[in-house]
């Protein structure tokens, strides 16, 4: 039997149509889950488990407890508790579980598309495709795909940096009081609301960045398709929650967008500039840990220079370390009044879907961020511009818009 990576390469190639019967030794269900991949849960289980040489690794090493005996006593993935942190794929040494795939979907959306198709690229991505493949070239790249524009969803952590270092200066008063970051890992925020809910007073309701640019696009362009593409899994799972579902299309990983270059022939490396300054280095700083912490805590200073309380950040890298950070704010060990949490080590660079090594990652975002034409959102004319788009007249009002928040 053919494998499920076997039937992904052998469609990206186009050896096998999609507009024929599937040729034998391929899995049926396999290709049900590459084409129509909201059906299933981020993590695909590819092989059955007929005896388990790992003390069944996987269940053992998901905290939310997706990993379930069904009645016959064989494993399942839980749609609706898997997020897509992958910890399980890394402890099934046997390789029986796999990343699901959007890329067929979603290029079938683009090609058929009647309106306008935007990328919406993370902050992470800079080198991520070869270190001569420049931000302007990407973006080449991608109209050459059949997208319309790409949109550096940094841009829109600028304008969630304003969001969270308000609700910051509104709820922290005085000694004792505390902010969890809700605005960048999925991993993150499924913790709290699964497995520690009762911290939940203490997370603003605040979308992504990726939740803020897809919204923004289809508002500014409706009916527009929006695609995003990251180094994230659990983007995937985030997407087709119940209260923002109506912002993202399809999530593609930086893996996938490499592998539809490849299969296009397309080679970014060689393609013509096209230039953008949209972010500035406090959106771009988002993809690496410590970022959001960075980022809110100068817009806290600049935006409220006589504060009597100041960011006091503590970050976690990791499930482990998140876990213990919280651990730590139950038991009143820790003095901080800012908590940012990653499910990945080093933040979105270590995401399990990046293309560069964690070291790497965070030396190109950090160069990047420190590149930036503009150093915080309150610079950024295009922060100012959106905030027009959605009829607001003040920063202060963004507490109130909707299009930012959501119902957790």
């Amino acid at each position: 039997m053919k494998t499920f990576e076997e039937l992904y390469k052998d469609l990206l190639e186009r050896k096998i149509s999609l507009d024929e019967p599937l040729p034998e030794g391929y899995d049926p269900v396999h290709l049900d889950c590459l084409v129509h991949p909201e059906k299933y849960a981020p993590v695909l289980k590819v092989k059955e488990c007929e005896e388990c040489a790992y003390d069944r690794a996987c269940q053992n090493s998901c905290v939310f407890d997706a990993i379930r005996e069904d009645e016959e006593g064989r494993l399942r993935i839980d749609p609706k508790l898997c997020v897509g942190c992958e910890a399980c794929i890394k402890a099934c040494k046997d390789e029986r579980l796999a990343a699901s795939r959007d890329v067929l979907p979603a290029m079938k959306a683009v090609r058929e598309a009647k309106g306008k198709v935007y990328m919406m690229i993370a902050p992470a991505f800079l080198g991520q495709f070869s270190e001569d493949v420049t931000p302007g070239k990407l973006r080449t790249a991608f109209k050459a795909l059949g997208f319309t524009g790409m949109v550096e969803v940094a841009l829109f952590a600028d304008i969630l940096t304003l969001k969270e270092a308000l609700e910051f200066d509104a709820h922290i008063q005085q000694e004792g009081d505390f902010q969890l970051t809700s605005c960048c890992c999925p991993v993150w925020i499924a913790m709290i609301r699964n497995v520690y809910h009762e911290l939940m007073p203490h997370v603003p309701g605040a979308v992504s960045p990726m939740v803020a640019c897809g919204r923004m696009v289809k508002r500014i362009h409706p009916g527009a398709v929006t695609v995003f593409a990251g180094p994230c899994l659990a983007k995937k799972k985030e997407a087709r929650e119940e209260d923002v579902k109506d912002a993202v299309d399809y999530v593609l990983t930086f893996q996938e967008v490499k592998d539809i270059f490849e299969a296009a022939d397309i080679h970014p490396e060689e393609l013509a500039e096209a230039r953008k300054e949209h972010a500035s280095k406090a959106g771009r700083l988002y993809a690496r840990t410590g970022g959001v912490s960075q980022a809110v805590a100068e817009m806290v200073a600049q935006l409220r220079p006589d504060r009597g309380i100041t960011v006091r950040a503590q970050h976690a890298n990791g499930t482990k370390e998140c876990m213990q950070m919280i651990q730590d704010i139950k038991a009143g060990n820790t003095d901080a009044n800012f908590y940012e949490g990653m499910g990945c080590v080093g933040g979105c660079v270590g995401g399990p879907k990046a293309i560069l090594d964690m070291e790497e990652g965070t030396k190109n975002v950090d160069q990047y961020a420190q590149n930036s034409v503009f150093q915080t959102p309150l610079e950024n004319p295009y922060v100012l511009k959106l905030l027009q788009e959605l009829g607001l007249e003040t920063v202060e009002e963004l507490l109130e818009d909707t299009l930012l928040t959501r119902n957790f």
